[in-house]
């Protein structure tokens, strides 16, 4: 009878988590109300920390907005990106797309050691990214939305998975589609996802072959404005100035919103990757076209297929680990 009355109990409190918002995986649940109990002020927390980050330098959005996107494709949202070098782990952060490019892990730990603070070994690191990159879009004009929590953390990094799921900015329309698949995301999360490159910059060797030899006979890219394209080699050299930064939305950096998709149709998308949902594609060009239209739009898909992408894969239940420290596993 005690047992049937505990599974009785435990049914009525499933179903008071609102459909919307759980996502089931691995026999555990995410939903907003997580912490309530455990750890009430944890996304006020991670709101203080981000707010002096993002006041000291306003790319920090963009760049922890980045981490979360390039954790998730590799194992799911498990802070994995996150862990450096240690035993047997080697890295995510030297991979390709995260070597030289990666950055906001002091901010991670700043949230980290507040949260541990507050309520130790309870708000896991996969969790409180996700939570800071929902307020990377606030604190920058963006939308806002409720984060499903409940993520642990893995014991585990993947450098190949690294270098083989995250898109590359000179990948195909196709490869990069595929990618997103891959992660059971679609056509409208991969456009709407890409509208993040409203803010933040991007490096001269990741869209050089653009400016000088982007088919291999010494051409241009022909479906990069030329007089864009001439300004962005006063700064982007042949050779050298690899490391040399360039606005990813050149008309309103740092500002979340749709001047990204006007740019595409202006054929002044910065990255390959950016100008090819414009031009390789009648389904990405007719949503960059509603998107550059109607920004309340964009904000509403960019939301959800957030919320769809913080979903892939959690770690929840008994697996993974709460890391004391972000950037290692926990010694048992």
């Amino acid at each position: 009878m005690a047992r049937f009355l505990i599974f009785l109990l435990a049914l009525l409190l499933l179903a008071f988590v609102p459909s919307g918002w759980s996502h089931k995986s691995y026999g555990g649940y995410l939903y907003p109300q997580f912490y309530d109990h455990s750890c009430p002020k944890a996304q006020e927390i991670v709101r203080s920390v981000m707010e002096k980050a993002v006041a000291r330098e306003v790319r920090m959005a963009a760049s922890i907005m980045r981490l979360h996107f390039h954790d998730c494709f590799v194992k799911g949202c498990d802070g994995s990106l996150l862990l450096d070098n240690s035993g047997s782990i080697i890295s995510e952060k030297r991979s390709n797309p995260n070597r030289n490019s990666a950055r906001g892990f002091e901010v991670i730990d700043e949230i980290k050691s507040a949260l541990e603070k507050e309520c130790p070994h309870t708000v896991s690191c996969a969790d409180l990214l996700t939570i800071a990159a929902r307020d990377s879009s606030v604190l920058t004009g963006g939308p806002s939305w409720e984060v499903p929590l409940g993520r642990r953390d893995s014991r585990s990094a993947s450098l190949s998975g690294s270098n083989n799921n995250i898109p590359a900015p000179n990948n195909t329309f196709q490869t990069i589609l595929t990618k997103f698949k891959l992660q059971g995301l679609n056509i409208v999360d991969l456009v709407a996802l890409s509208g993040s490159h409203t803010i933040g910059n991007a490096r001269c060797t990741s869209f050089r072959q653009r400016l000088y030899n982007q088919s291999g006979n010494g051409q241009p890219d022909y479906s990069l404005d030329p007089s864009y394209a001439a300004q962005l080699r006063s700064r982007c050299p042949r050779s050298g100035g690899d490391q040399n930064l360039f606005f990813l939305d050149y008309v309103s950096p740092t500002k979340f919103d749709n001047s990204y998709f006007k740019n595409i149709l202006a054929s002044k998308g910065l990255l390959n990757s950016d100008q090819v949902l414009l031009t390789k594609s009648q389904a990405s060009m007719d949503l960059v076209k509603q998107y550059a239209e109607n920004n309340e739009l964009f904000f509403e898909h960019f939301a959800k297929s957030m919320v769809k992408m913080g979903n892939i894969s959690p770690l929840t239940g008994s697996k993974g680990e709460i890391r004391k420290n972000c950037r290692r596993i926990n010694a048992y």
